[in-house]
């Protein structure tokens, strides 16, 4: 029990730094859509689809194989984070260097002709991104949460603040309507056209200044490539690329490819980019259920790692997936319930809120991504990644089938399906493969019960309309009370052990 507190306060770390900076980054949303058109939001859409694509392969598995060459393959784990690092910088550069002269004819076949310098910022960001992942890694790893927390809220800050300053503060002074006398000064840097141009040159700025501060805290390293390291790492991580592949197409590919699959005219007044750009803002409403896995993932999979060996892991880990399903399925209701009023307070453009009934799908969706995660330790710790590549394939697969099937039909609820059912077929797999090679007394029945419990609460709260606004907000949210009373009547054993451990028995 004292480890799973000891995950908890991991997490809660994690957590507490994820949820500030992401709410943070989030308060992005109503200044995009209250400062930019549709159509520049389905272009930040997309092109961020492609960014995460891009993303996993320029750090191809790399952090999983770092903690697990680092942890338990009696190597040096300062050699084994000099070695993966050494071949991340030189394989980033490489990549990002081939993006970058490629960037005339991306922009040309993705639709943004005379807009090549998009792609080479994107460069850019990817291979910062890709170098300073093992720097976070071996934060993690050495339980330096705290650290890690900062860097990252600091990321974000600078982020945020990078853009609010372009896209708010140069407006308003540029337009004359703020400290006028710095208008000449404005209109050197301006450009009132620029739209997600400004979103991905804040990324990259703020990106780039975190380059010395991780390379500080992550420690000085001997830069080298040693073939008969590096080989079995990279063998272990080959699958885990395409794991990520196949993972980010399940995450992505229904935004990037919701306006090229929408069919014309499908919503009125819109274009598919403008649609597009709707679907894209309410997705990240999703973003409530997605930082919480975030933060569980950082502190749990070197969590994982580190009590493999441990004769009662697979009871510890039983028990971790069933706090985490009760904990999400909570948070799915309290942000269900409330969509009206988060819905009218980050969606502040005309026309977003159309969309807001595919939210509880999709924070359903993003917890099955999670309960996946869980389920996922088996093959990382079992060296049998090569599953993780047959899995999520199957889930990259079943996305792209729904979202070419169902969004010509459904619309806006037929991309948050393929979301959905994408992680609920990959977690349904994961499981039976799992309890063949390294079987967990999973709390299945009871873990079950709370997810339908969750979602029917979810959208019974979302359509329940009362006409007294008061009366309405504490009907709905009465609903995360009985689940709450639903989960202390049933864990009433589990939490008395929790919160009484047992003393040790005497001789």
């Amino acid at each position: 029990m004292s480890q799973l507190k000891k995950l908890a306060g991991q997490t809660a770390i994690y957590g507490i730094s994820s949820i500030l900076g992401k709410t943070i980054n989030f308060l992005l949303l109503p200044i995009y859509t209250a400062y930019l058109a549709k159509e520049e939001l389905g272009s930040f859409t997309a092109i961020y689809a492609f960014i995460a694509f891009l993303n996993i392969i320029f750090t191809y598995g790399m952090e999983t194989t770092y903690f697990r060459y680092a942890t338990g393959k009696s190597l040096d784990p300062q050699k084994v984070f000099a070695q993966i690092q050494s071949l991340l910088i030189t394989t980033s550069i490489s990549l990002g260097a081939i993006i970058y002269f490629s960037a005339p004819a991306l922009a040309s076949w993705l639709g943004y002709e005379g807009q090549e310098y998009l792609f080479r910022w994107m460069a850019w960001i990817l291979a910062i991104d890709a170098v300073l992942a093992l720097p976070y890694a071996k934060l993690r790893k050495e339980n330096k949460a705290l650290p890690f927390a900062l860097t990252k809220l600091g990321n974000i800050l600078l982020n945020v603040g990078f853009n609010i300053f372009f896209i708010v503060f140069c407006f308003h002074v540029w337009n004359g309507e703020l400290l006028s006398s710095l208008q000449p000064f404005v209109n050197t840097i301006y450009n009132s056209d620029w739209g997600i141009e400004y979103i991905l040159l804040s990324n990259l700025l703020a990106n780039a200044l975190m380059i010395p501060v991780l390379f500080k805290l992550s420690g000085k390293f001997v830069f080298g490539m040693d073939k008969e390291i590096l080989q079995p790492m990279w063998h272990y991580a080959v699958p885990l690329l395409f794991m990520g592949l196949a993972g980010v197409t399940n995450e992505v590919f229904s935004r990037g490819l919701f306006e090229y699959v929408l069919p014309e005219n499908f919503y009125e007044g819109l274009t598919q980019r403008e649609a597009g750009g709707v679907f894209g803002a309410n997705f990240r409403l999703a973003i409530f259920m997605n930082l919480i896995i975030q933060a569980f993932k950082y502190a749990a999979e070197p969590f994982f790692f580190n009590q493999s060996t441990d004769k009662n892991s697979p009871a510890l880990f039983a028990r971790v997936m069933h706090a985490f399903v009760i904990f999400c399925s909570l948070l799915m209701v309290a942000v269900s319930v409330n969509l009206n009023i988060l819905g009218g307070f980050f969606l502040r453009g005309e026309g977003y809120g159309e969309a807001l009934y595919i939210v509880p799908v999709l924070l359903l969706g993003y917890l099955f991504l999670g309960i996946y995660f869980n389920l996922s330790i088996w093959f990382k710790l079992t060296d049998q990644t090569k599953y993780s590549f047959y899995i999520t394939s199957l889930g990259a697969v079943v996305t792209v089938v729904v979202i070419f099937a169902l969004v010509p039909v459904l619309g806006y609820m037929g991309a948050a399906l393929s979301t959905l059912l994408s992680y609920l077929i990959m977690a349904v797999v994961c499981y039976f493969f799992g309890q063949k090679y390294f079987p967990i007394p999973y709390q299945k029945g009871k873990d079950l019960f709370y997810l339908l419990l969750a979602f029917g609460l979810s959208y019974l709260g979302f359509f329940l309309e009362i006409d007294q606004a008061v009366l309405q907000f504490i009907t709905r949210n009465s609903l995360v009370i009985v689940f709450v009373l639903v989960v202390l009547w049933l864990e009433k054993e589990e939490l008395r052990k929790f919160s009484n451990p047992l003393k040790k028995r005497k001789p």
